[in-house]
């Protein structure tokens, strides 16, 4: 009678068991929201400044009987440029890595990290290296970065209307990570990250460095 009472309680204490295993237990930690507002303004604020250099002049509007002209306005302040910006800003995130060589937000980071550096410099040696994950997915992007990327896209949707204000009335007064980050979709959460530089040499660059010196 009471059978199915008990195989219920087992099978939740058996799924709760697994639902515990997540990021620690994996080795996975997901980026919070602090990390995903910096990528993101990061990123936005790159890509305005490469669609930004042009002095192009564009027109808006609709011509009536050649009537009404139509409006002649500056490309790098126009909504244009930034719906331009925008679009795609959240699949740049793919090309970062995870260095987990390091505990803060400069986890996330493009360029190979230190570890797989050091890890192909093994395999060109011929050394067999075992991670579990086949050597042709080494570089792939990681579970986190494709999770920040649906992070960044949900963050992106969320807060449209003040990134849009940001573009028209702020940019160039202000940087998107305190508008944006600090001031709106962070206010009451915790901002630390949004400080976080990268300390000293990095990747590439310091394994260059060693071997020079040797």
């Amino acid at each position: 009678m009471y059978i199915p009472h008990i195989c219920l309680i087992i099978l939740i204490s058996c799924f709760s068991k697994v639902l515990t295993i997540t990021e620690e237990d994996e080795g996975v930690k997901y980026a919070n929201n602090c990390e995903v507002c910096k990528i993101l303004a990061i990123e936005l604020e790159s890509r305005l400044e490469e669609t930004g250099k042009t002095s192009e002049v564009i027109e808006t509007g609709y011509e009536v009987d050649d009537v009404k002209p139509k409006k002649k306005k500056e490309y790098k302040k126009s909504e244009l440029r930034l719906v331009e910006s925008l679009e795609g800003v959240c699949d740049r995130i793919l090309e970062y890595n995870i260095h987990k060589e390091r505990e803060d937000s400069t986890r996330f980071a493009k360029g190979m990290s230190q570890t797989f550096q050091t890890l192909h410099g093994l395999v060109d040696k011929g050394v067999k290296v075992e991670l579990g994950i086949p050597y042709e997915l080494w570089d792939k992007p990681s579970v986190e970065v494709t999770n920040m990327k649906t992070q960044c896209e949900t963050l992106l949707e969320q807060n449209e209307g003040d990134i849009e204000n940001w573009y028209f009335n702020h940019q160039g007064k202000e940087s998107l990570k305190k508008y944006l980050c600090e001031d709106r979709a962070l206010k009451g959460q915790d901002s630390s990250c949004l400080k976080e530089t990268l300390k000293g040499d990095k990747g590439e660059a310091k394994r260059k460095s060693k071997k020079d010196e040797l």
